[in-house]
């Protein structure tokens, strides 16, 4: 197994001191914070990691008041209930950015949110309650159940909503490469579930959260994951 304390210890040798490296990382939601966010929100910041994908976040995110009154303020009942009219007629607002599959999967999703508002109550406490030891397994839920969510965006959605997971950015998995804690490739399920094994050692033996660990793996050659 590899230890962490020498990719820490790399990590802080590059920030100037530990303190330094810290200020930078983005610490998780606690559960109970997570359970309280209403589906609508987290709709929304689905969506947004759809739309963010392979185009400028600032693009996306200055049109951002045009999609929260175009979908209603992401109201899942209201969005779930667009017909196949209202979605062309979204495709064709020069307001929103025009994709007719992300236009469309914001529909699917708001489907699929009802369904797990329905089995747990809300979105927020089907993801507060699911174990961060796990956290590939609801990344593969995601892509099951959601559209557009497949790659690492299911996994940029969660870290964007505060739920704990690390991420298989390209720092993080050079990281796991050159501190030989795994050789790569990094896409089959296989391989992620060696992965999530290596960072749940990392977080026994650290007590860090596996977001920070990420943070601090990609930190350690060279930038912020």
């Amino acid at each position: 197994m590899t230890a962490f304390a020498p990719i820490l210890a790399a990590a802080v040798a590059r920030a100037g001191d530990e303190a330094a490296l810290r200020a930078d990382l983005k610490q998780p939601e606690p559960p109970e914070g997570l359970a309280m966010v209403g589906d609508d929100r987290y709709l929304s910041l689905m969506t947004r990691r759809i739309f963010r994908a392979g185009l400028q976040h600032r693009m996306v995110d200055a049109r951002w008041p045009a999609f929260e009154a175009a979908f209603a303020g992401f109201d899942l009942d209201q969005t779930s209930a667009l017909d196949d009219a209202d979605i062309k007629r979204l495709t064709q607002d020069e307001s929103l950015i025009r994709h007719p599959r992300k236009l469309a999967a914001v529909r699917s999703n708001a489907i699929a949110m009802q369904a797990i508002r329905e089995e747990f109550g809300s979105f927020g406490v089907w993801l507060a309650r699911w174990p961060e030891d796990e956290i590939v397994d609801l990344w593969f839920e995601l892509n099951q159940r959601f559209s557009q969510l497949g790659g690492n965006s299911g996994p940029a959605f969660l870290r964007m909503a505060g739920k704990d997971t690390f991420l298989l950015t390209d720092w993080v998995t050079a990281g796991l490469r050159q501190w030989q804690a795994h050789p790569g490739p990094f896409k089959s399920k296989t391989a992620q579930r060696e992965v999530q094994a290596i960072f749940n050692d990392w977080a026994a033996e650290t007590d860090e959260p596996l977001s920070l660990l990420s943070q601090i793996l990609s930190r350690s050659i060279g930038e912020l994951d």
